[in-house]
């Protein structure tokens, strides 16, 4: 099980344990605001699934992120295949999402280090990428604190969410391996 430690965070492996709180906070409208919907449990469960099947086919993923002073489940936070195509894949994309409690205390920025860290050094990839949308001020200040930059050309219509849907419209972060 991949276990990356910062000073306050364990970036692993998904755990079923971890499951009932995924649930919540993909019930949480807080959490989802920027997504397309909330998540029934059912839902939320088949992302995990698909979380943990990643990680057997690219040997990385979606780390569940656990606070390492009590061991509480806080979200997630890592790296990803994007399983649509776009001017921009195929690419790896770096992603957070925290329960609601967690926010403000610059856990995902610690995180989202420590994983750029493990794909720039250890897996030599080239480069990362980011995205949500233009309104998810939370998420694109995390992708700048990283170093990540944004060419509004780069911008895209996301082709799984519904052509006039209000979350249709997406901003592109990269983030350059500057290590070799």
């Amino acid at each position: 099980m991949m276990i990356l430690d910062t000073d306050r965070l364990s970036l692993r492996r998904w755990r079923d344990a971890d499951r009932a709180a995924f649930a919540r906070m993909n019930a949480d409208a807080r959490v989802m605001e920027f997504m397309p919907a909330l998540l029934t449990r059912e839902q939320s469960d088949e992302n995990v699934d698909r979380i943990e099947k990643h990680f057997e086919r690219h040997h990385f993923g979606l780390c569940a992120a656990e606070l390492r002073a009590d061991g509480s489940f806080i979200g997630f936070i890592g790296i990803w295949v994007p399983e649509f195509q776009a001017a921009f894949t195929p690419c790896v994309e770096i992603g957070w999402r925290l329960a609601a409690e967690y926010w403000g205390r610059g856990l995902a920025t610690e995180g989202a280090r420590a994983i750029t860290a493990y794909a720039f050094e250890i897996l030599k990839l080239l480069e990362l990428v980011s995205f949500t949308v233009p309104g998810n001020v939370r998420s694109r200040r995390v992708m700048e604190k990283l170093g990540m930059t944004r060419d509004p050309g780069e911008d895209f219509d996301h082709p799984r969410v519904p052509e006039g849907h209000a979350m249709r419209r997406h901003v592109l972060y990269r983030l350059r391996n500057t290590i070799f």
